[in-house]
């Protein structure tokens, strides 16, 4: 299926459309899939910059056709418009692609997903019931380093923006705490989990993960706006410059861009763009880059809430939609960047969608609605387009367990 260009202007607006033509797709777009709203996207996106962010980006691929949509900006001091081609910070998306790394280990021989992490680490975790699986899933119980770190939002990102760490400093950070709970027991978010993996990873292989994502995902797809940079501070090419939020909502937002993002690594430094992360994720889901035995490990999702709408497998979330649709990919937030980046189960229809700031629970809640848009078809009316948040406050991806008000 092929599409001729087309092109939406709104008067008085920073807001673009864009429809691009593709290569054609393997297969048509499932029929039970709904018609993208275009006009959904462009209402979500109008709504994250009423509620702070500066600008915001989305790419859908479905069947033979691209869209791109784009409102605010990407560099406030320059004043240049965002387009939905930039790259950007993907944060907790990075999980996914250390996940098909580990995955294909696995499928080497080299890594027993159910084994003891210890059999891997050149120093040992404090509970040797902790699995590969525990890491990929979850459960560990392994305390998140982040929420002392980022306890105060601008101070601590202000702290360990030029830092680099080990990956070892950054586990004793975690260890120095009791685990939350009981290996396999319970759901519990925890960036230390995949910091792990990145250590385990490297121990077993003796190759750097830079290495690894480069050989291994980002090579082989063609991924030519994706990169992993760490320790270095810049963004090269057209980027989305990021704007994090103080705690004190009445200063000002800070240039966050320019960071090693030590502080996560293999949990969270990957930088690439919509395109890129569309085409990753279905080859992901498409069998392109793990095993058939592997990728249906990823994709056996657990329900991680009460309405069962939320779940994750290994390294992979899930969300269900209104439409009946279920949805695999990761969020991701970093400083300065929020990211949704999901894909159909066949691969079919993918997006990507962009934020440029973060510490804002609402611009997060609100672009997650992006989903739907996508997806269904829906057009956000009323509270739910607006994406309130529950009394109580929000916690997000970096420092999960602090509640920010």
């Amino acid at each position: 299926m092929r599409l001729k260009n087309a092109g939406l202007a709104l008067a008085g607006s920073a807001m673009v459309v864009a429809l691009a033509t593709a290569s054609p797709a393997v297969a048509d777009t499932p029929p039970t899939l709904p018609d993208p709203s275009l006009t959904g996207v462009l209402a979500v996106q109008k709504q994250a910059l009423a509620a702070g962010a500066p600008g915001a980006l989305t790419r859908i691929d479905s069947g033979g056709a691209g869209y791109r949509i784009a409102v605010g900006k990407a560099d406030r001091a320059a004043g240049t418009a965002m387009d939905a081609d930039r790259r950007f910070r993907v944060g907790s998306v990075s999980k996914t692609f250390t996940a098909v790394v580990l995955m294909q280990l696995v499928t080497e021989g080299r890594v027993d997903l159910d084994a003891p992490a210890n059999d891997y680490l050149p120093r040992a975790l404090p509970d040797d019931r902790i699995t590969v699986r525990h890491l990929l899933n979850h459960r560990s119980g392994l305390w998140d380093y982040t929420n002392d770190m980022f306890q105060h939002t601008v101070p601590g990102f202000e702290a360990v923006r030029n830092k680099v760490f080990t990956y070892q400093e950054l586990i004793d950070l975690s260890v120095a705490h009791a685990t939350t709970g009981e290996p396999g027991a319970a759901y519990g978010y925890s960036n230390t989990n995949f910091v792990v993996l990145g250590r385990l990873i490297e121990h077993v292989t003796g190759v750097p993960m830079a290495t690894h994502y480069e050989q291994r995902i980002f090579e082989p797809l063609g991924l030519t706006n994706t990169s992993y940079v760490h320790p270095r501070t810049t963004l090269t090419g057209s980027h989305a410059r990021g704007y994090v939020r103080d705690d004190d909502t009445a200063l000002p937002l800070v240039d966050s861009t320019e960071q090693t993002v030590s502080w996560a690594q293999s949990a969270g430094a990957v930088i690439s763009n919509s395109e890129d992360l569309n085409r990753f994720l279905a080859a992901v889901v498409s069998g392109e880059l793990v095993a058939t035995e592997q990728l249906r490990e990823m994709m056996s999702l657990v329900p991680v809430n009460a309405d069962g709408t939320q779940s994750y497998g290994l390294g992979l979330r899930g969300r269900k939609l209104s439409c009946g649709v279920t949805v695999y990919g990761h969020t991701g937030t970093v400083q300065g960047y929020y990211t949704y980046a999901f894909t159909t189960a066949d691969g079919e229809r993918s997006m990507s969608s962009m934020a440029n700031t973060s510490n804002n629970g609402t611009v997060n809640s609100i672009l997650g609605t992006t989903l739907e848009a996508a997806f269904c078809g829906t057009e956000p009316t009323g509270t739910s387009a607006r994406a309130r948040l529950a009394d109580g406050g929000f916690a997000e991806e970096v420092a999960p367990q602090v509640v920010r008000d």
